[in-house]
């Protein structure tokens, strides 16, 4: 299975409800489907997406290289905002400081459909998602309480695979680089 974060947004969370993807993101989305066909050419597998634009533009040029539809699936969404669009990056940022036990039922509720929809998988699987979806699945795995372990990059790849006995193991794909201002 494989797990891809959408590429560069054109705009920021507290910016676009729904953003496409900027100039750098459509090439980092060129980038994954190059990588990701190498993987998958001649393979049965499922492209699946997030409905949200990002996510969709990210999908798309894998699509149209395999010749295959990108099923959108509404669980793969990123994360409810609670909060206006102004406030959504505070919002976000202490939510990343807090631990899962320590959120809102409605947060639960759609850390349980993601989850869902990831045990739905079939082994040859392409999902295109968000940053704390990735987050939420890979801490599910580790039997983690925190909502952020690691920083995947735009347009990145983590590669899961089930065990014989039903343990996960990732592969994340490449992690953001610091920025200094």
């Amino acid at each position: 299975m494989y797990l891809v974060r959408h590429g560069e947004a054109a705009a920021s969370w507290a910016q676009a409800a729904d953003p496409g993807l900027s100039a750098e993101g459509h090439e980092q989305a060129a980038d994954a489907c190059r990588a990701l066909a190498l993987r998958l050419e001649n393979r049965p597998v499922a492209l699946i997406s997030s409905p949200l634009r990002r996510a969709r533009e990210t999908a798309a040029p894998l699509s149209e290289r395999l010749g295959m539809p990108v099923k959108i699936d509404e669980r793969f969404r990123e994360i409810p905002s609670p909060v206006a669009l102004e406030q959504r990056q505070d919002w976000l940022r202490a939510f990343m400081r807090r631990r899962w036990s320590m959120q809102a039922a409605s947060l639960h509720e759609w850390r349980n459909r993601v989850l869902g929809a990831f045990a739905t998988l079939e082994d040859q699987s392409v999902v295109f998602t968000h940053f704390l979806v990735l987050n939420t699945i890979l801490g599910w795995a580790e039997h983690r309480d925190e909502t952020l372990l690691y920083w995947p990059a735009n347009a990145s790849i983590t590669v899961a695979s089930e065990d014989t006995e039903g343990h996960w193991d990732f592969e994340p794909g490449e992690q953001m680089r610091s920025r200094v201002n």
